[in-house]
């Protein structure tokens, strides 16, 4: 799916995992390859870049300006849109990297909560998302929740209320929890011209359900031709077949939980299935075990092919 008209984002956003040498340094020189892979092989038309998947937090603030450029760079006249995370434990950071994505020419920006010293309330968290947005007060502003790695859990809901009296250039909600319910409530207040983005992969059916205008996710680097399949069917009412796929897709997330799910595990399925050398994640991370790598690789195979 492309962007409507006015902008707005649909469809599926590979989360892109950021390119490391072997010596954990940034590579560069896999971003332009990166890109065409996601468009030609997986049939995926945005990217989210230096979110959690990238290993953002685990970047200095150099670095994911170098890494935003290259992205943005790459992806023009290739993908829809390349939104652009900026989000930091420092007020100060989150604005320089804001005012960055808008020198670049990124289509937008998106917030993640600080999670060393947390919001107490949405007040508080709506200050933070703010202050942020005015560095770059012409590109489009998207909030990124995702409570289970921030342990912010401030509704969603309470956020947005009235929120482009504060941000006019609000345009929509990464949301990267399982709580259906606020969920539910974001895509009942959304307003017309925002997306609401859902962000856990392997619940995606039950959030396109209830009004998800597309969906950001890290399996969609090598799972989102699949799911580009699933999206399809669910808007032409075949629900057996999008249940179908999203099954399978709980059936390789499920897993991979069991073998440890985190970044290295994940970073490693999306070499194994592309090709592309992304290099080991950053520490503390740990590179996944050569077994697992093994195992994970063929169930997905076999669940795939």
């Amino acid at each position: 799916m492309a962007p409507a008209a006015d902008g707005k984002v649909t469809g599926l956003l590979a989360a892109t995992f950021t390119p490391f040498t072997a010596q954990g340094e940034v590579n560069l020189s896999v971003i332009g390859p990166y890109v065409d892979y996601l468009k030609e092989k997986q049939g995926v038309k945005g990217i989210f870049v230096n979110g959690t998947t990238g290993e953002s937090m685990s970047l200095s603030v150099a670095e994911r300006k170098v890494l935003a450029e290259e992205w943005c760079l790459k992806a023009k006249g290739k993908m829809d849109s390349t939104i652009v995370h900026v989000g930091c434990m420092s007020l100060k950071d989150s604005q320089d990297l804001a005012r960055h994505a808008a020198e670049i020419g990124a289509d937008g920006i998106a917030v993640i909560s600080p999670s060393f010293f947390k919001p107490k309330s949405a007040h508080a968290l709506r200050r933070f998302l703010q202050e942020v947005a005015l560095a770059a007060p012409n590109l489009p502003f998207y909030y990124y929740t995702i409570p289970a790695f921030t342990g912010v859990n401030v509704p969603v809901r309470d956020v947005i209320e009235d929120i482009e009296k504060l941000i006019p250039t609000f345009r929509g909600v990464k949301f990267s929890g399982s709580d259906l319910l606020d969920f539910g409530q974001c895509v009942s207040y959304s307003q017309p011209h925002w997306s609401v983005l859902y962000g856990v992969d392997e619940q995606l059916l039950a959030a396109l359900a209830m009004g998800a205008n597309g969906a950001v996710g890290s399996t969609y680097n090598y799972m989102g031709c699949y799911v580009n399949q699933l999206i399809s069917a669910f808007e032409t009412g075949d629900l057996v077949t999008a249940r179908t796929i999203q099954f399978k897709i709980q059936e390789l997330v499920g897993y991979a939980i069991k073998l440890g799910f985190d970044i290295g595990v994940n970073k490693q399925l999306m070499m194994e299935v592309s090709g592309l050398p992304l290099g080991p994640p950053r520490l503390p991370v740990m590179p996944c075990p050569p077994n697992h790598s093994k195992l994970i690789i063929q169930k997905y195979h076999s669940i795939f092919d």
